[in-house]
């Protein structure tokens, strides 16, 4: 081969691998492979119940394998506290996460027009407790300056806007802080295990199934209220939500994973039993099935992916600054996955 011609070998050879490196960047981003792993990152209790169903039954898996994209490998990391699953997310150490409603709400407005972290589905319904271990305390108000309140993170959690709301409530317009600087955030087990002994400055928790059940098995515990007194009614608990990026890069895996939930949740209302089982298998857990069954049936709890309820904390975030953002309509902070469900 003349050398002339060894040129032309290789500037043709130079010119296809060009080429090939073109269409390949043109190539519509649908048409690259999706992730072959998903990661959990995921709050304590039976609010999370369809994930433990989804992991004990391998639901993600099957739902994916159904949609044609092969093995995919799901992780579950349990977390104490919904601040810190947002920053996984965030992160990149998790590509979902999982935790009460207004902790969602206040990711979705912190990242809105960056990250846009979004809501895939709602998980449950349920009432929180505030329970205490005080005989005298039967209200917000009977509350010393010296007693401290569990909830799994200040001013973030679930349990802690509902006191805020109850604060008002209770101390009047413009008070919902009121008893924030007596809440300390502790994950639901620590919290429980705190108020049980008695021997700390812990004198009441506020907390969710089944360490509220636990707790008041104790007859030197009583409940002080619950959410669904706050709130007016029962409302979504719990929510799933992930990324933008995350969302529009794995249509096929978000929606294998919105229907692995579809099946826990058909699952759980089928069998409580065998959900109370994979919960008690996930969590090691000692407590009994026919008690957890009994929780999970519980008429006051329901697990629907449809968002309810979710105007009511947006309203109160927004009016005393926890939230920027005011969404007009619940589908402004969920993916258009389920925007065709009845929500609220």
């Amino acid at each position: 081969m003349t050398s002339s011609q060894s040129f032309l070998r290789r500037s043709l050879l130079g010119t296809a691998l060009l080429l090939a490196a073109g269409i390949a960047g043109l190539m519509p981003e649908a048409a690259r492979a999706e992730a072959t792993e998903v990661r959990f990152a995921r709050n304590l209790g039976l609010g999370y119940l369809p994930l433990y169903v989804m992991q004990d039954k391998g639901l993600v898996e099957k739902q994916a394998r159904a949609a044609g994209l092969g093995e995919v490998k799901a992780s579950y990391t349990p977390l104490g506290n919904p601040t810190t699953i947002t920053e996984a997310t965030l992160s990149g150490n998790a590509d979902f996460g999982a935790a009460g409603v207004p902790a969602f709400i206040i990711a979705w407005d912190k990242t809105k027009g960056n990250a846009n972290l979004r809501g895939l589905a709602a998980l449950n319904a349920q009432p929180a407790y505030l329970n205490t271990n005080r005989p005298e305390v039967n209200s917000l108000k009977d509350f010393a300056t010296k007693d401290r309140i569990v909830v799994p993170s200040v001013r973030a959690s679930y349990q802690a806007i509902v006191l805020q709301i109850a604060a008002e409530q209770a101390f009047g317009p413009g008070q919902h802080a009121k008893l924030d600087p007596q809440t300390v955030s502790l994950a639901h087990p620590d919290g429980t295990a705190a108020l049980l002994s008695g021997k700390t400055e812990i004198t009441a928790h506020f907390t969710s199934p089944p360490f509220q059940d636990q707790q008041l098995r104790d007859p030197k515990i009583h409940k002080v209220l619950s959410s669904y007194d706050v709130l007016g009614g029962p409302a979504s608990f719990s929510a799933l939500w992930t990324s933008a990026a995350f969302h529009d890069a794995n249509p096929k895996l978000t929606k294998a994973v919105l229907a692995a939930l579809e099946e826990s949740v058909g699952l759980i209302k089928a069998d409580p039993q065998e959900a109370a089982r994979a919960y008690i298998r996930i969590e090691n857990s000692k407590l009994g099935v026919e008690e957890v069954a009994a929780m999970i049936a519980h008429p006051e709890v329901s697990y629907d992916l449809a968002p309810h309820g979710i105007g009511t904390f947006t309203d109160f975030m927004a009016r005393i600054g926890s939230i920027r953002n005011r969404p007009s309509d619940w589908r402004d902070l969920f993916f258009s996955d389920i925007h065709d469900r009845a929500g609220s």
